[in-house]
């Protein structure tokens, strides 16, 4: 596992809950960072860090730390999601909604209005060592892992995937694995 990069990575986790919570706004991680946190350690290497956050405030999300060397992914588009990228870092923001009965909803892209776990976003923070980072439920984070090529089937379940599950559903059942 390359350290100086789940160096910078956390490095970046570090800045995203610190301006994120100076400018009050919300952010969760999700993916495999979020399991990490939720386990407590770093279990595998991790191409990018997965968040989500509220829509409405992803410019003035983007902007803030647009002031730390944080600029636009030019490989993805911008209206699906906030991917911004810094030397070998990349960070992406999923937008959330809600719906008309204030339900949280996929906020953008082609499943927009699409309700989401309920109590999705009501978990424990996690914690790495002193950091500690706001995660999805363990119990969202199962059932994307599983539905994930359900919703996908172009894209069957990874080996990492596999392992991820494993893990998630050992904590869940109080034994984690890591």
């Amino acid at each position: 596992m390359d350290d100086g990069l789940v160096g910078r990575q956390l490095g970046a986790i570090r800045e995203v809950v610190d301006v994120a919570g100076g400018a009050g706004i919300d952010v969760w991680l999700r993916g495999g960072w979020a399991m990490d946190f939720h386990l407590g350690d770093v279990t595998r290497p991790h191409v990018d860090v997965d968040w989500y956050c509220w829509r409405d405030d992803a410019a003035t999300l983007a902007e803030r730390l647009g002031t730390l060397g944080w600029r636009p992914d030019p490989r993805m588009p911008a209206r699906l999601q906030l991917d911004l990228l810094r030397d070998d870092v990349e960070l992406s923001f999923a937008y959330l909604g809600r719906d008309a009965d204030g339900r949280v909803v996929v906020g953008a892209g082609p499943w927009a209005g699409t309700p989401l776990p309920d109590g999705m976003l009501t978990g424990p923070p996690g914690r790495i060592g002193t950091l500690a980072a706001p995660v999805i439920s363990v119990e969202a984070q199962i059932e994307f892992k599983e539905m994930f090529p359900v919703w996908m089937p172009e894209r069957p379940r990874r080996a990492k995937d596999a392992a991820d599950l494993a893990r998630l559903r050992a904590s869940a059942r109080g034994h984690p694995q890591r």
